[in-house]
């Protein structure tokens, strides 16, 4: 009994000694930036005009029915968005996923390409910065949160027209007018999208306890890069009850440049030739110490039978 208590007294030490996981800073992306978030129920006709300046921040929500630390993530989540600051859009883990039946493999795919392969949660801002698990440094998540939605994306004077019309249950015309310097489209690609979003479904078998899983993204549609237009889209089915909701989105993307060919094969052709170059002078220097050395064995040899 004795050695029993022993035992069990250094599992509770080492068990509450364990090092706690480290809160990771927020990382700054590379990927260009998404603004936007104007919406509309599907079943509704809607106009709605904003300044640049007053959207909320759009923020990506990395995330899976089976993810406990989710919860804390998306509660802190859910204060900011009380405030005013975000509109949330939660993406699935879908690709290799067995729990889950909220995913896309398409939407899982463009996260993967877009940001990484990482386990939930993960949490991106404005498409600018990202946030990786549930361990914060500061007071709270939602006061972390909150400073992440806070980054200014100094897009400056400008508007965003978006509107919405329903034709049928399942259908429906998207229309957006952007006004915005130009000095933000140099070098850049602008993608308008329309985010369809499932306001929540219910799963109980969820195992995390959530039970009501809420800003479901379903589907995202590319309406082209034309800085006002209107496109007929097609919904998707929602998972349960009728809640869809017709999110604009739009993404400056940095273009890629193409490195010029002739320096490609330039610099295949130097890192080619510096091996090659380095194992020639190798192996004159060894070829040297082996002469170098073999005189004098030969010199001692000599010196030894002018001795007998």
């Amino acid at each position: 009994m004795r050695r029993a208590l022993v035992v069990f007294a250094s599992f509770m030490f080492f068990a509450l000694s364990a090092p706690v996981a480290p809160a990771l800073p927020a990382e700054s992306l590379d990927k260009g930036m998404m603004f936007g978030g104007q919406w509309s129920d599907a079943n509704n006709t809607t106009t709605d005009l904003s300044n640049l300046t007053d959207l909320p921040a759009v923020v990506e929500v990395y995330t899976a029915t089976w993810c406990e630390n989710c919860v804390d993530v998306e509660h802190a989540l859910d204060e900011v968005q009380d405030a005013g600051l975000i509109e949330q859009y939660h993406i699935h883990r879908a690709i290799g996923e067995t729990q889950d039946p909220f995913g896309s493999e398409a939407i899982d795919a463009r996260w993967n390409a877009k940001y990484g392969q990482n386990a939930p949660p993960a949490v991106v801002f404005n498409g600018t910065m990202k946030k990786s698990g549930s361990v914060t440094s500061e007071a709270s998540l939602a006061d972390e949160f909150t400073t992440l939605a806070n980054n200014d994306l100094a897009l400056g004077d400008g508007s965003t027209t978006f509107g919405w019309t329903p034709a049928t249950a399942s259908s429906g015309t998207i229309t957006w007018n952007l006004n915005i310097d130009d000095s933000h489209l140099e070098n850049s690609t602008l993608n308008v999208t329309a985010w369809i979003v499932e306001a929540a479904a219910e799963f109980e078998e969820g195992s995390n306890g959530l039970g009501t899983y809420p800003h479901i993204v379903l589907d995202i549609i590319s309406l082209g890069d034309a800085l006002q237009g209107s496109v007929a889209i097609q919904l998707p089915n929602a998972n349960d009850g009728n809640d869809l909701q017709v999110h604009l989105i739009y993404e400056i993307m940095p273009e890629i440049v193409e490195p010029v060919a002739g320096e490609e094969v330039k610099v295949a052709e130097d890192s080619e030739s510096v091996p090659f170059l380095t194992t020639l002078a190798t192996a004159t220097t060894l070829l040297g110490a082996a002469w170098a050395h073999g005189g004098k064995i030969n010199q001692r040899y000599h010196q030894g039978r002018r001795m007998q």
